[in-house]
């Protein structure tokens, strides 16, 4: 297997993570997959109150909060998209390939002609 690199100066590297994640969409935090809410305080005196959620608590007690750090860092995540780009650029070329050879091997030459001429 081939082996790609790239080099990037260690001054250039926090710009260049930093754009492809702007660029791409890189959310630095995600939703907390603990954090689920299923159950509101329903205040019995004053149902027409707008029922408050209740904040999940950890086993110690401590709130879960609804979002985390992205695990995905964003070197794996510039990665990710740099080898993203690259497998979509060889499927266009290679579809367009195939299109044009597709194209070619048909025939599309028809004979037409006035009959009254």
């Amino acid at each position: 297997m081939a082996i790609f690199q790239l080099e990037i100066a260690d001054a250039d590297v926090e710009r260049v993570f930093g754009a492809i994640c702007s660029n791409y969409g890189w959310p630095e935090n995600i939703p907390n997959p603990e954090y689920v809410v299923d159950d509101v305080v329903i205040d019995p005196d004053n149902p027409t109150v707008i029922p408050a959620p209740i904040i999940p608590l950890d086993v110690a007690g401590n709130p879960i909060l609804p979002t985390i750090p992205n695990p995905e860092t964003q070197g794996d995540f510039t990665h990710r998209i740099v080898r993203q780009f690259l497998s979509e650029h060889v499927e266009a070329h290679e579809i367009n390939v195939a299109k044009r050879a597709a194209a070619a091997a048909v025939s599309a030459s028809v004979v037409i002609t006035d009959p009254d001429a």
